[in-house]
């Protein structure tokens, strides 16, 4: 999964430093959460259509990358009631503003950060 490190927008969360990476983060810009699995289809589908959406937004807009299935990061999922995946949560101003689930074409995704992100 490094290989999306390649771009300073996107990186992985956990459940220890979500709280920094994602919840404060959002204070300076919007932050899009991908809860995500390795086995799971539909996120493999649209974590390439997410950079490319996140790359579009010259760094007006972050990507944290949370693989549920890694350590602790199913509580993550617990604790905003993500029911399939992949889910999309938007965060921003420290709280949750928007989310989405299921694989979406680029369109949708820039659609959904723009009417939902303060800029």
């Amino acid at each position: 999964m490094n290989t999306i490190l390649d771009n300073p927008q996107i990186y992985s969360v956990s459940l220890d430093d979500f709280e920094q990476k994602v919840i404060e983060a959002s204070r300076q810009r919007p932050v899009l959460v991908d809860l995500w699995a390795d086995w799971c289809s539909p996120c493999i589908v649209i974590a390439p259509i997410l950079s490319q959406v996140i790359a579009g937004f010259e760094g007006r807009v972050a990507l944290a990358k949370v693989e549920v299935d890694e350590e602790d990061n199913m509580k993550l999922a617990g604790r905003y009631k993500v029911r399939g995946f992949p889910t999309v949560i938007l965060f921003q101003n420290g709280e949750e503003k928007a989310r989405f689930s299921g694989a979406q074409p680029a369109s949708f995704i820039n659609n959904f950060i723009q009417e939902n992100a303060e800029f």
